[in-house]
């Protein structure tokens, strides 16, 4: 799915955080938002995820405004995945039963439990498991309706550097068999596994590199 921001501004009160942000992301590719706090990136990555509208301009889907979508509860379930710093897995479901919960063909989440590593940890609670683990099996749910792009907000922020760089790792893999991943991270590293990284400084697209 083709993502365009155009003209994008976004107050807060009356605090500007977003002035004039002009970018495309391209079908299946992993792009990392980065910034320091209070940059804009989380911001932006809400409006470009649908979860919020821009003050001014607009975000294109495919070609089509949010309006054009119909039901947009349908199309985020269809089209859009979301990982965010907290797993916020429900305590009293398996692993297993929150990557299910919101499946809409149960038959892809042994699958992802699988090809994540954490099959073998299906059956267990949220507090049995790794703050790794946790994260696999968010990314798992974000997974399972097959979205277009899933969109990430600061997933490594509560990891240690190695899981980190393995969430890292498993968003290049995905993208690469076609999954678009839009992350805003404050983690440099980030730029070691990215398609496209988008600098983002005060509220502006300060540079966009490869």
């Amino acid at each position: 799915m083709k993502i365009e921001a155009l003209g994008i501004e976004h107050f807060y009160g009356h605090e500007k955080v977003l002035n004039g942000v002009d970018i495309t992301i391209t079908p299946g590719s992993f792009t990392a938002i980065i910034g320091e706090s209070g940059s804009g990136k989380t911001t932006l990555l809400s409006i470009l995820s649908t979860l919020l509208q821009p003050t001014f301009g607009n975000v294109q889907y495919d070609g089509k405004i949010l309006s054009e979508l119909g039901n947009i509860d349908r199309f985020r379930r269809t089209n859009i995945g979301f990982v965010f710093q907290f797993h916020y897995l429900i305590s009293y479901l398996t692993l297993r039963e929150n990557i299910a919960l919101g499946a809409i063909e149960e038959s892809r989440v042994d699958s992802l439990l699988e090809s994540l590593g954490i099959s073998n940890l299906s059956h267990r609670y949220s507090d049995e498991v790794s703050g790794g683990e946790r994260q696999r099996a968010a990314i798992a749910r974000a997974l399972v309706n097959a979205p277009s792009v899933v969109f990430a907000d600061e997933p490594t922020g509560n990891l240690d550097s190695k899981n980190a760089l393995g969430v890292y790792e498993l968003f290049r893999e995905f993208s690469l068999q076609g999954t678009g991943f839009v992350v805003a991270s404050h983690d440099k590293k980030i730029a070691d596994y990215a398609d496209v990284i988008i600098e983002m400084e005060d509220g502006v697209v300060k540079k966009v590199y490869k």
